[in-house]
This record gives C-alpha cells, sequence and structure tokens, in this order.
C-alpha cells in the first residue's frame, strides 16, 4: 500500500486505520513467506514446515450443530449381558476351603473371567517321501494355511500388531521373542511384507467395488515418506470402505490414475473427450483424438506413443495438450470401467480432487474464516458474526439433508448469497467471502444430492492411522512395505466400517479353522445396493 507522505499530518483515526492495514499486510507476507520456505524445504528434499497456529482451535461446527438428544443429556447406552456375548471354554468348580459345621450348602453361583492364553506352538510335520518308477521324490505337501516355517496364527499375530496397533518392527520382534518364538529380524519383516498377493488383490478389489457402488466418495491426502523420499499418500473412501495409495506425486493426473483402482490402460471416449473440452483443450486437438479409429491403449507406452504420431507430443500451446489428453484419456478409463458413476467427490478443496461431479467440503471452509487474523475488535466481531451464520447455515443444511424440498433449497440459495456477498468493512474477510462465493455450486452440492456429506472428516478419521504409522516408523525403505502398509491400513479401516473384527478377517484369510469372513467386496457391494 502507498504510504502517505507526512505522516504527522494523519490524525489519530487514520493512522489506526494505517496501522490495521500494515497489520494486514504484514500477515500476508509472513504466510507468503512461509509457503516458500516449505517449497524449498520440499525442493531441497526435506519435510515442510508443521502448520500450528498458537492459541487456535477446531471450530467445532459440526459437533455443535448436531440435534440435541431429548432432555439435553445423551442418552445413557446399555451393554447388556457379557455372558451371552461369551463362549465358555472351560467350567471349574470352587470349593470353600473350610466351611462351617452347620452350614448348608446351597449350590454354586456363577463368576466368568475372560483370559489370553499366549505361547509358543512347535508343529513337526513329517511328510510323506516317495519315490515314483521313473526316479522322481514326492513329497506330502503342508496342510492348508501353513507357508513356511512360521504358522498362520503367528502370522495373522505378527500382522494384527503391526498394522492394526500399530507398533514398531524392533518392539514387535522383542514381543515375539520373549514369547519364545525364534525368529530374525529379518524373517519378521518378511513376515510383514512378502507374500500378501491374496490381501493386495483384494484391497484392490475392495477399491474397484467402492468406485463402482458408490454414490460419493470423500478424498484426502497426507505426507509419506518412501525410500528416503518426500512423497505423498492419497485416501479413497466412503461409509463402506478405505483404500490408500502411496505415490511420489499428488498432482491431478495422479489422482485420475488411482480411480482406475489398478488398470494400466488409456481410453477416449465420450468422458475423455468431455473432459479434454472442460479444460480447454485445444478442438483442433480434440479432433485429432476423435476422428482417430484408435480408441484404447493398453498402457503407458502405447499411449505416449500415440500422442507422438498425431503429432500432439510436438504442439507448444497453453495448456499442455499432452497433459490435458493424458487426464482425460484417464477419466475415460475410470468411466470405461464403470467407476464412478453419477458419483459425487467431495475435497477439501485441494486442485488435484477437483474433477468429475464435485463437492467442498463446509468445515474447511469455515475453517478459513476461523483461523483469519484480527487485529482490531471491529475485525473480531465482523468474523464472529459471520462464523454464526455460516454455523446456522450449516444446521439448516444438515437439516435439507433429511427432507429436502424445491422451497428450502431456493431458500438456502439465497441465505448463502446474503452470506458470502455482504460486506463487513473487514476487507481480508470481505475477500475471503468473495473467494468462497466462487465455490457456490460445489459448496451447495448437496441441494442437489442430499446423500452426500457435508464434510471431509471421514477421510481425515481414516488418514490418521497413515499419520501415527509414519510418526512411529518414519517411512518406508521397500516397494514390497509401502504397499504392505497401504493394503493392510487400508483393510483394517475397511473392516471396521463393515462391522467386522480385524483379527477375524486375517484368520479367515489365512486358512485359520473357525474364521469365515466374506470377499469384502461383497460385503461392500451389498452394503451399496440396500437402501
Amino acid at each position: 500500500m502507498p504510504l502517505p507522505q507526512n505522516i504527522d499530518d494523519l490524525s489519530p483515526a487514520e493512522l489506526k486505520l494505517l496501522v490495521v492495514k500494515l497489520l494486514e499486510e504484514v500477515a500476508d507476507l509472513r504466510q507468503t513467506v512461509a509457503a516458500q520456505r516449505d517449497e524449498i524445504a520440499r525442493l531441497k528434499g526435506g519435510p515442510p514446515r508443521p502448520n500450528i497456529k498458537p492459541n487456535s482451535k477446531p471450530s467445532g461446527m459440526e459437533q455443535a450443530t448436531d440435534p440435541k438428544p431429548p432432555g439435553g443429556s445423551k442418552e445413557r447406552r446399555r451393554r447388556g449381558s457379557t455372558r451371552a456375548k461369551l463362549t465358555i471354554n472351560e467350567e471349574r468348580k470352587v470349593k470353600l476351603s473350610a466351611p462351617p459345621p452347620d452350614a448348608r450348602f446351597k449350590g454354586y453361583t456363577s463368576f466368568v473371567v475372560q483370559d489370553l492364553v499366549i505361547h509358543p506352538h512347535v508343529v513337526e510335520f513329517q511328510c510323506e517321501r516317495w519315490l515314483t518308477a521313473d526316479g522322481k521324490i514326492m513329497t506330502a505337501p503342508l496342510p492348508e494355511g501353513f507357508d513356511g516355517h512360521f504358522g498362520p496364527q503367528l502370522r495373522r499375530f505378527v500382522l494384527a500388531q503391526y498394522h492394526q496397533g500399530q507398533t514398531t518392527v524392533p518392539r514387535l520382534l522383542a514381543l515375539v521373542r520373549g514369547f519364545g518364538i525364534d525368529i530374525s529380524k529379518r524373517e519378521l519383516v518378511r513376515l510383514l511384507t512378502a507374500g500378501h498377493d491374496g490381501f493386495h488383490a483384494e484391497a484392490r478389489d475392495v477399491l474397484r467395488a467402492g468406485l463402482a457402488s458408490a454414490a460419493w466418495i470423500t478424498v484426502d491426502d497426507t505426507g509419506a515418506r518412501h525410500k528416503a523420499k518426500n512423497g505423498f499418500c492419497t485416501q479413497i473412501g466412503n461409509a463402506h470402505f478405505t483404500a490408500f495409495a502411496t505415490s511420489t506425486s499428488k498432482s491431478r493426473l495422479n489422482f485420475l490414475s488411482l480411480l482406475r483402482a489398478g488398470h494400466g490402460d488409456y481410453v477416449v471416449n465420450d468422458a475423455a473427450l468431455a473432459y479434454m473440452r472442460e479444460r480447454a483443450l485445444p478442438a483442433q486437438v480434440i479432433a485429432r483424438l476423435a476422428e482417430h479409429p484408435d480408441r484404447y491403449f493398453a498402457d503407458q507406452a502405447a499411449w505416449t506413443a500415440h500422442l507422438d504420431k498425431l503429432g500432439i507430443a510436438a504442439l507448444k500451446v497453453n495448456p499442455d495438450p499432452v497433459l490435458i489428453a493424458t487426464e482425460g484419456a484417464l477419466w475415460g478409463s475410470v468411466k470405461h470401467h464403470g467407476f464412478l458413476h453419477d458419483s459425487v467427490i467431495v475435497s477439501d478443496d485441494a486442485g488435484q480432487f477437483n474433477v468429475g461431479q464435485h463437492g467442498l467440503c463446509w468445515v474447511h471452509a469455515e475453517r478459513l474464516v476461523h483461523k483469519l487474523d484480527t487485529f482490531t475488535d471491529q475485525h473480531r466481531a465482523a468474523q464472529a458474526t459471520v462464523r454464526a451464520a455460516i454455523w446456522q447455515l450449516y444446521s439448516d443444511l444438515k437439516a435439507y439433508r433429511c427432507a429436502p424440498t424445491a422451497q428450502r433449497k431456493a431458500d438456502l440459495e439465497a441465505e448463502f448469497d446474503r452470506i458470502f456477498t455482504g460486506k463487513t468493512g473487514f476487507v481480508t474477510l470481505d475477500r475471503l467471502l468473495a473467494r468462497l462465493h466462487a465455490n457456490k455450486a460445489e459448496l451447495l452440492k448437496v441441494l442437489e444430492r442430499p446423500e452426500i456429506p457435508l464434510h471431509t472428516n471421514g477421510s481425515e478419521n481414516d488418514i490418521r492411522c497413515h499419520v501415527t504409522r509414519r510418526k512411529v516408523s518414519g517411512g518406508t525403505r521397500s516397494d514390497f512395505g509401502r504397499d504392505a502398509r497401504d493394503t493392510f491400513l487400508g483393510l483394517a479401516k475397511t473392516c471396521a466400517k463393515l462391522g467386522i473384527s480385524f483379527w477375524n478377517y486375517l484368520g479367515a484369510r489365512l486358512n485359520l479353522p473357525g474364521a469365515a469372513v466374506p470377499p469384502l467386496p461383497n460385503l461392500i457391494l451389498a452394503r451399496a445396493r440396500s437402501p
């Protein structure tokens, strides 16, 4: 801002206004410097500075706008009978050591005790060997569920402790050795990372079933170290499933690749061409792709060769035709495989997630107002007024989801315009409100699709386990370790959403007797079909 020629000529009110404007500029510059420092740290390969604001508390908008139970207090949950939930494995009679001589025996009273039995169990298999007529040796295979020198119960315990219990390899090694298991660190790591093709396939099928059946998904990402380099873990999920995928990029290209759920093809179909038009790809480039008879490409090499053949890779125009065409072909692949049919993607306004039908998280939008720097009582009063109006609108949107009507939809749109086009006199706040108003269609997506959530709290809750894993163990060193971490964390979260014990799930997949869990993709599809 231009400074006055003579500050001494300013009145106290003008001086106050000048100081406030300077403070606002200083706050903006601090944010810019912090962002630049984070980017420099990222380019140098180091972690960014944690974004912690002093004396800042969560807004609490979601909890505060929940309907209150009758009576003004939460209803107490009844536990029910504990004995009815348990299977009695052993019954012991306990006698009184010295009853009085005149006492009469009155039977027994039941007292149930739950305990856990952990001890090493070593089995030596004597496998038959037969010599055939042609001189070959045939050896009887191990029973189903046994693979290698460590049995399925130990494998289940190791996987549950590491992924669900979030322990570390050294602590887990000390624990199982303390039980009497003779195992090396290398063998323990192999149990955690190798031989999990079945789990990886089911995690992939979970994502496919979720994307094929979801009316909506929420997405988020967080930092992830892999092979001593910074990367990103992306979460995709809804009320029925969770999937994680770690990669070196958090671009829209990467996100679209993940939405293919393991498929590697590129498809130029109507959805792909529509995507390219929305992203302002030149019409002549779209025409080259649309008029060519080849529309399906099995992998990236075939797609790149096709772009070279059409001369698209040599074009020097803006936007980048290769990037937009590739994104479009990826989106075409997503639709080709039947994923995200009429589904809404709800995100925190990160640009890479803005594809297809897109909705925004209200909690993140309100947080921008909540975290705004204020310098005067007038600023704080304006901030409080706007936040109160947003909270009320948010509560009304939650009520609308339960009983949507055309009249209520029009009223809520008018209320949104009133809040986000108003002028408070607080310049920074007014700019923020104008920016949020530009996102009206995405923030009010719930008016068209009442079934979608108003926030991405589910994604943030899901991705917390990945953040915990990162804090406990740092990063991963091998691709096997990275894939195992993403797979088992996603499967554990999916089991929790489907009401399945992860311990029982591991037992069923490791062919332990008495453990039976249907394929998770089938359960996800059944949940999606149920009203």
